[in-house]
């Protein structure tokens, strides 16, 4: 498909900076079929069923926006994926500066060699020294906040708690999986009461996530690949609650791109422990899921073009149009909606 069938103009003014304060506060899209109304993440308990589960991603993002220098080069790089315990894959800024076999000293005894560089233009970085690179990390890194954010405002103290989600429990993401920002202890305990049951996974965000689609056809783009894992106790638990009648709802798209990738034609979910470079576009069909939860989305992005597969292009189309008329807040740390095809 043409990648400019899914651009759309988005106001400046749209884009959020700041997350709704209380974060269940946060408007509330629901598109059921083609039918549009407007709610607040506080209300999804009545929007949902007994019997259905919301599936979460327990990632935790990490500080892995560094900046730093080689001889007298400003080198900044944006932390992508793990290789191993030393080595990371990185998007770097001033790359041109910056050869294989030199090393970038980010300050606060943290440096990284330049080990190899890829075909997409990253470099393979090796970091130096005995530390553990999560302790590195936390001395000289900072929260890698989308480029739509921080190219507006400075990254500050607040950022750390408002870009980590209530189930962040295992270290790897880069950037956040953002639908599950909008979740209190309050609405859980309110979906609960209300029988919606909740599952989590692991699906370790990367920096690619924001990188922009620059082909003309949607076959021709290469899609990042993430490392994810659901184990045999959650995809029998899912198994179950999806055989018993219940509806499987994806929080983010991570989610949903882990659950498709670890699902059979059969439709069943299986253990998965791997990278997935699942690309999902109008035309595919779907396994696993029976409706997501994502926030708004970038134009010609990857991530339009996965809720135009679920719901059809010119419902979503429709759906943000409507948005954008009534005021909703785009992007990770804007409002959200509830897609049930």
């Amino acid at each position: 498909m043409r990648v400019d069938l899914f651009d759309f103009d988005l106001p400046p003014e749209s884009i959020a900076l700041r997350p709704a304060v209380p974060r269940d506060s946060a408007k509330l899209l629901q598109v059921s079929g083609n039918r549009l109304s407007d709610h607040l993440v506080s209300e999804l308990p009545g929007l949902l069923g007994p019997d259905d589960i919301l599936v979460f991603n327990d990632t935790r993002v990490i500080p892995a926006q560094l900046t730093g220098t080689r001889g007298d080069a400003r080198i900044g790089a944006t932390l992508h994926k793990r290789v191993d315990l030393r080595r990371w894959q990185a998007f770097i800024r001033n790359a041109k500066r910056l050869r294989v076999g030199e090393s970038v000293d980010f300050g606060k005894d943290v440096s990284a060699e330049a080990e190899a560089k890829l075909d997409d233009g990253s470099f393979i970085l090796r970091f130096l020294g005995d530390e553990p690179v999560e302790l590195l990390l936390e001395r000289a890194g900072t929260m890698p906040l989308p480029p739509y954010i921080a190219s507006k405002r400075a990254i500050d103290e607040r950022d750390a708690s408002d870009y980590q989600t209530m189930f962040a429990r295992e270290k790897g993401a880069v950037a956040a999986p953002t639908a599950a920002l909008h979740f209190t202890d309050a609405l859980l305990q309110s979906l609960t009461a209300a029988g919606v049951g909740s599952e989590t996974l692991t699906l370790h965000v990367g920096a690619g996530t924001f990188l922009p689609v620059k082909v003309d056809e949607t076959d021709d783009h290469r899609m990042h690949s993430e490392w994810g894992r659901i184990d045999g106790a959650t995809a029998d638990r899912l198994n179950s609650a999806r055989a018993a009648g219940g509806r499987l709802i994806a929080v983010g798209t991570t989610s949903l791109r882990l659950l498709e990738s670890a699902t059979g034609a059969d439709g069943i979910i299986r253990p998965f422990e791997g990278d997935t470079d699942i690309f999902i576009t109008p035309g595919y069909r779907f396994r696993a899921i029976d409706g997501l939860m994502t926030n708004f989305h970038l134009p010609k992005s990857t991530l339009f073009m996965l809720v135009s597969a679920l719901m059809g292009l010119e419902t979503m189309q429709a759906a943000y149009a409507h948005a954008i008329a009534g005021g909703y807040r785009f992007y990770s740390y804007g409002d959200s909606s509830l897609l049930l095809p």
